[in-house]
């Protein structure tokens, strides 16, 4: 039995193919990084790593039905915002 990690898919994603996976621009995700708005990352050495699972989480909390859904929780834009903002916006949606 041979283990060939090459044949696995990634699991994890660097800032460019994550950025393609969601739709956005690099500078974007970076952004979302920056003001903490985006999906959950870490940090190995130097490199910025997304798990496949962290993307499409964020992504799926963004899904509507129609353009009066509120959402599951609120995506913010990619700016500075106040900490009341960013904790209200991770709260969960009723």
């Amino acid at each position: 039995m041979s283990n060939n990690l090459a044949s696995l898919p990634p699991r994890y994603l660097r800032t460019p193919e994550a950025a393609r996976f969601v739709g956005l621009s690099i500078r974007t995700l970076e952004k979302h990084r920056i003001y903490a708005t985006g999906p959950r990352y870490s940090k190995l050495g130097g490199r910025v790593v997304y798990r496949i699972e962290d993307l499409q989480a964020w992504v799926d909390n963004a899904a509507k039905v129609s353009t009066s859904d509120p959402g599951k929780v609120v995506v913010l834009p990619a700016r500075r915002h106040t900490p009341a903002e960013l904790e209200q916006a991770r709260q969960p949606r009723r």
